[in-house]
């Protein structure tokens, strides 16, 4: 048999589905940018104090303390947290973000 020499009508493929098409499209309306709620009054964290200390005085509290700067300390036990809160309050006296130096130049 041979083929025909007239051109026959192309017949559309089934469309496919894509794997994970929904997923996509969802992350995409997750990704959307959205207002920043901390924007209206120009203050940023720079540095954070986290203190865990359980109801139970059987349990060693511990506590960290860190800093955009590089700054980061750590302590395990009552005494020691104490110590921490108080590191952790002068550094924010003395750090170089929140308190830059007068005069300084830029590198």
């Amino acid at each position: 048999m041979t083929p025909s020499p007239v051109p026959q009508d192309a017949t559309p493929a089934a469309p496919r589905t894509a794997v994970g098409a929904k997923d996509a499209a969802r992350q995409g309306v997750l990704s959307a940018v959205r207002p920043d709620p901390q924007a209206g009054d120009g203050r940023t964290p720079v540095a954070w104090l986290h203190i865990v200390a359980p109801p139970s005085w059987s349990v060693t509290p511990s506590g960290r303390s860190w800093c955009r700067c590089g700054w980061d300390r750590t302590a395990i036990g009552r005494a020691a947290v104490q110590q921490l809160i108080e590191q952790h309050k002068q550094h924010r006296d003395a750090c170089p973000l929140l308190h830059p130096q007068e005069g300084s130049k830029a590198a």
